[in-house]
């Protein structure tokens, strides 16, 4: 499979791809830039928050939109109005949030890192509808991607810096028994985004690994999608069916005459079908 370049290199650093109708399609991150990105027919748009880093962003199921910034909630109630801040989610200058989703009771999960991946300097959070934060996983070093198997009873997890996929069952909400789903070995890249689609496969985006990988729900590699650009992000669903597979790519830590299509947005049809966003249900 070959992916397409439909935009040419826009960000910096993107991240964070979540398809929703409710916001137009596609919306992406260029995390260093704080910047909410929009593909529409006539080009890119961007949407700025103030913030020193932009992480993800969520359709809110009540309307608007949920962005998680360095380590500041905000909440707009426009998918392209204003946002507000409206929690802290730490307080230490060293640490940033990073990747994160909902979860199927429309919490929202998000991961953080320290700047310069101080192992275990991070944590997951949960947010709930009413904005209570609790920590579900202490001591994380790179947190990224979250995702969770179509019935709700599994969740796949990346810490980049393990080189795994982790995978845990889902009891009453609550994550247990973490275990490793797949493992990636040496000069392959890293794990860094995650997407599910609807028959229970995983795709993978690799750091440093120029490519994005399917794995069947045995972890068993089912595709290999090659990329022209090192640092691939993240990846999810979209399009009307569900059935294309959009790709972020970003030119972070590369040298200014790289030269490579580097943070552009791809996307290949890779004959599968994703799942439809859960909103925040704050």
């Amino acid at each position: 499979m070959t992916p397409e370049n439909i935009t040419g290199p826009v960000a910096h650093h993107a991240e964070g791809p979540v398809w929703w109708p409710g916001w137009g399609g596609l919306r992406w991150v260029d995390g260093t830039a704080g910047d909410l990105l929009t593909l529409r027919p006539d080009g890119v748009t961007r949407q700025h928050i103030d913030d020193e880093y932009l992480a993800f962003a969520r359709p809110r199921s009540s309307g608007g939109l949920v962005a998680v910034g360095a380590r500041t909630l905000y909440l707009a109630d426009d998918v392209d109005g204003g946002t507000r801040a409206v929690a802290a989610l730490g307080d230490d200058p060293r640490v940033r949030m990073n990747d994160g989703c909902c979860d199927p009771r429309g919490r929202l999960l998000t991961g953080s890192m320290a700047y310069d991946a101080t192992a275990d300097a991070g944590t997951v959070l949960r947010i709930d509808a009413s904005l209570s934060v609790t920590t579900v996983l202490p001591q994380t070093t790179v947190s990224n991607g979250i995702g969770f198997s179509p019935d709700g009873r599994q969740a796949y997890y990346v810490d980049t810096l393990t080189h795994r996929v982790d995978v845990f069952d889902v009891v009453e909400g609550e994550l247990r028994g973490r275990r490793a789903f797949v493992r990636f070995p040496e000069g392959q890249g890293m794990p860094d985004g995650l997407t599910v689609a609807s028959d229970g496969s995983v795709w993978v985006a690799l750091w440093d690994g120029s490519a994005v990988h399917g794995y069947d729900a045995t972890g068993a590699v089912i595709a290999r999608i090659e990329l022209p650009v090192p640092k691939v992000t993240a990846c999810t669903f979209g399009d009307d069916d569900l059935g294309t597979l959009y790709i972020t790519t970003s030119a972070q830590d590369l040298s200014p005459d790289h030269g490579t299509e580097a943070g552009s947005l791809f996307a290949v049809r890779p004959g599968v079908h994703g799942m439809p966003v859960t909103p925040f249900a704050g």
